[in-house]
């Protein structure tokens, strides 16, 4: 690479590429799929520690001179040196004598990176923060730019406070005195010692040996439970035990086992046994959420005792709940139920004490559950809605409904004790609300002589002069002592007071996965009184806004479809549909789902269907009224259905062309485009209506009597749009490809073929205003200024009438006839344009 060259011209100045084994970085430079991050122990001049990062095709570098430090008051300075060429990052062996930097070089660390703020303009300004990923060095990292008058760049390497800090200054580097990668000594490198026999599997890097293939999926953001103090009733909820641990995404594939908590830290090392648990299950790749619990505590319910593990490096469990990716199949927008299945059969035939465990579930019965979990003691439970997709969000599809009342709340400061030995009284604790940490109380009880220590040492590093919180009492502020406020603890109480502040507090243990900017005060969701029942289908969340803009909720998309039910069964029912779900409103994510899962609500059957891999798959059907609110219940917004019904699957009883304007045409260059198609098909024989889409465009739709399979009635579509668009280039076209579209009409024909959909009538449209698709008389589509002309009120009137497609009589076809009339007609057409032309 041209840019990265010139970016080298002073690392290759300085080599003599003929006496020295360093890469020339002559060779393209080819990036990492994650930016990679290596530290070179080097013995120069002087021994130091080359820290590099890769960006824009080089390393980065920065010669530390004692090496770094996992002691947040510890500054070490970092000089910045040329960049280097990024195969620079796999070299270790010595430099020779007499040669630039000539001496021992070991790989002492290496994994990968991610920026915290915009790395470019750090560059610039002098002020990096970043993460690292590596075997040694882990978490929050900043580099900082001195201002000196010295020509070099001096820099100071400090590690950010978090749960991965350390409290002595060198025990990163007195720790680690071998390669990384050969577990060589420098003196062994010097010597030109063979590589050490491999030693026990690194954790975070367990390769498969039931043969992982593929890559190794990234992080993303786990689905969050709202706390409520109502457990939901019926069967389209499930319920499990809820976990006192550490939420954990794992992450199985090609490139390791990599244990997630749950704000995207890599903490596979911590967790002793799981990566080789994980690289045993039989799969190509995974990715699965679920809690880490003490391995000796068979409820999963004690948090101090999964410290003690970690603490004293003992195995854990993982509690598995959920299957978000399985062999490079993406399942979060499957239902909850299928991917719980999908879960459990990956965990059959491990033993019932193996470290990765299914953690089970009950549908139905929420409060009998609930009462036997807490009479067990345990702390609480989660209940899932049965389909719900896995958002990455606390969207209210996930609860969790507790015996006692717990909250993660941020250190602030301490109260100094007055008991010899002891080193302070009480933590003063808070939340973030508003930006602002507000004050929450005190919390002195449950501190035992290993957590005085622990904390001490976590505190002291913190000290800071003034409060970091909004208010405090006088009494109390008096005598404290303040720190920086990002240490979580989680603590029990027994109430809140009516000031806010907690009352009988008692400290559980140090939230080392979780942000203070995480923490905010818990307060349960209202209950669910305001559901909703239409047409004997109960609506949960029906205050939920759907359409931000026109301000339509869930129990206004439910009661419409209610009200359209009967009517849309004429058209929608019996046929293979695809639903277009959003269960967080148009403003959130939205996705297509066409297969049944189990425990679909009543309504909502399903039907077998061969699909062109010869694999059979369940898709959905509404088979009755009550279908269209169920779905509705289930975040569907829109409603898409084949040209066919399933008891003659193979025979559509539908023809439709989209007419589907590119940017900047208007709606009566679609009206044009729809009467001349009109007029082509009444030509040769065939009556049609036109449907406004709630879009942009229309659909002209053809009834027919179920006689020509697919094939046909495809061929028959086809042949009309390419004539219509051979007639007039300059206005139609009948391919996708966009560049041919601009300034053009598409005639889209494609929703003729077998498994295809178009929107059924009367569906509403995930668009701004909430429009639906309405079917309308000819002189009713001319006198129309748009395709989007009815919201939901308009909609609902139209009820009032007749139908325009029931006054069609499904009674023409594609006969031998109208083929023929097809014929006659482009022959006729193109011989008098032929003559025109000539």
């Amino acid at each position: 690479m041209a840019v990265s060259a010139k970016k080298l011209a002073d690392y290759a100045a300085k080599r003599d590429f003929t006496k020295t084994a360093e890469p020339s970085g002559d060779s393209p430079a080819k990036a990492s799929s994650r930016p990679a991050f290596v530290v070179q122990k080097h013995d120069a001049r002087r021994l130091h520690y080359d820290f590099r990062l890769e960006w824009d095709g080089v390393l980065l570098s920065w010669a530390v001179t004692k090496g770094p430090s996992a002691d947040p008051s510890v500054k070490r300075l970092a000089v910045r040196t040329e960049d280097h060429p990024l195969d620079y990052g796999s070299f270790e062996g010595t430099i020779p004598a007499k040669q630039y930097g000539a001496g021992t070089v070991m790989l002492w660390d290496q994994g990968w990176w991610q920026p915290q703020d915009d790395f470019a303009a750090g560059l610039k300004s002098g002020k990096l923060k970043f993460v690292l990923h590596g075997e040694r060095m882990q978490g929050k990292w900043t580099l900082v730019r001195m201002k000196t008058k010295e020509k070099r760049e001096n820099w100071l390497l400090i590690k950010e406070h978090d749960s991965l800090e350390e409290d002595t200054e060198d025990g990163l580097i007195e720790r680690y005195d071998t390669s990384v990668t050969t577990g060589r000594s420098m003196a062994d490198i010097a010597a030109g010692k063979a590589a050490a026999k491999p030693k026990a599997k690194k954790p975070g890097n367990a390769k498969a040996k039931s043969g992982f293939s593929l890559a190794t999926p990234k992080f993303r953001k786990p689905q969050l439970a709202k706390l409520t103090d109502q457990v939901p009733e019926g069967d389209d909820w499930l319920h499990e035990t809820k976990f006192d641990g550490y939420r954990c995404l794992a992450a199985l594939g090609k490139n390791g086992v990599r244990l997630y908590t749950r704000s995207g830290l890599d903490w596979t090392d911590r967790y002793a046994g799981l990566d080789e648990a994980f690289a045993r299950l039989d799969c190509r790749n995974a990715l699965i959420d679920g809690e880490v619990v003490s391995a000796s505590d068979s409820k999963g319910s004690d948090f101090s005792a999964l410290q003690r593990d970690l603490e004293q490096g003992r195995p854990v469990v993982f509690m598995a709940f959920d299957l978000l990716e399985l062999d490079g199949e993406k399942l979060d927008k499957r239902p909850l139920v299928d991917r719980k299945e999908a879960l459990a059969a990956l965990l059959t035939g491990q033993p019932a004490d193996a470290p990765v465990r299914y953690s089970e579930h009950v549908i139905g019965q929420g409060p009998d559950v609930f009462k036997a979990i807490e009479k067990a003691g345990g702390e609480g439970i989660i209940s899932k809605a049965c389909n719900s997709v896995y958002s990455g969000s606390r969207s209210g599809s996930w609860l969790k409904i507790k015996t006692g009342l717990r909250q993660e709340f941020i250190v602030g400061g301490y109260s100094p004790s007055t008991a010899r030995g002891r080193p302070f009284a009480s933590l003063l604790v808070g939340s973030l609300e508003n930006g602002v940490l507000r004050y929450r109380g005190r919390v002195g009880g449950g501190l035992g002589e290993r957590d005085l220590d622990k904390l001490s040492s976590l505190m002291r590093r913190r000290a800071r002069k003034t409060s970091p919180f909004d208010e405090v009492p006088a009494d109390i502020a008096r005598a404290a002592h303040w720190l920086t406020p990002d240490l979580v603890v989680e603590v029990d109480y027994a109430e809140l007071t009516d000031q806010g502040s907690i009352r009988h507090g008692v400290f559980r243990g140090v939230r080392e996965d979780k942000e203070a900017s995480m923490v905010k005060l818990e307060k349960p969701v209202a209950a669910n009184d305001k559901d909703q029942t239409f047409r004997g289908v109960r609506v949960s969340h029906p205050e939920r806004v759907v359409f931000p803009e026109a301000g339509y909720t869930k129990g206004d998309v439910a009661g419409y479809y209610a009200k359209a039910a009967d009517r849309m069964l004429d058209y929608a029912g019996d046929r293979p549909i695809s639903l277009l779900r959003c269960p967080d409103g148009t403003d959130g994510d939205c996705f297509f789902q066409k297969h049944a899962g189990q425990g679909f609500p009543d309504g909502i059957g399903s039907v077998d269907i061969t699909e062109s891999s010869g694999k059979s798959e369940p898709y959905m059907v509404i088979e009755k009224p009550e279908g269209f609110v169920a779905a509705a219940q289930m975040g569907s917004i829109e409603f898409h259905i084949w040209g066919s019904r399933t008891d003659l699957l193979e025979k559509p009883d539908r023809l439709v062309f989209d007419l589907d304007p590119d940017e900047g045409l208007g709606f009566s260059e679609v009206k044009t485009a729809a009467k001349e198609l009109r007029k082509m098909l009444c030509e040769i024989g065939l009556d049609s209506l036109p449907m406004v889409t709630g879009g942009k465009g229309v659909h002209v739709i053809v009834p027919l009597r179920r006689v020509a399979e697919w094939e046909t009635v495809a061929f028959f579509a086809r042949t009309v749009a390419s004539h219509l668009a051979e007639r007039h280039p300059d206005r139609y076209v009948a391919t996708m490809s966009k560049a041919k579209r601009k300034g053009k009409i598409f005639i889209d024909w494609l929703r003729n073929e077998r498994g295809a959909t178009a929107v059924a009538p009367y569906s509403l449209r995930a668009r701004e205003g909430a429009p639906v698709a309405i079917p309308v008389t000819w002189p009713q589509l001319a006198k129309l200024t748009s395709a989007n002309s009815f919201n939901m009120p308009k909609a609902l009137k139209r009820l009032d009438q007749e139908c325009p497609l029931q006054a069609m009589a499904a009674s023409q076809s594609i006969s031998r006839e109208v083929v023929e009339s097809l014929e006659t007609l482009i022959h006729c057409q193109t011989a008098t344009q032929t003559a025109r032309t000539g």
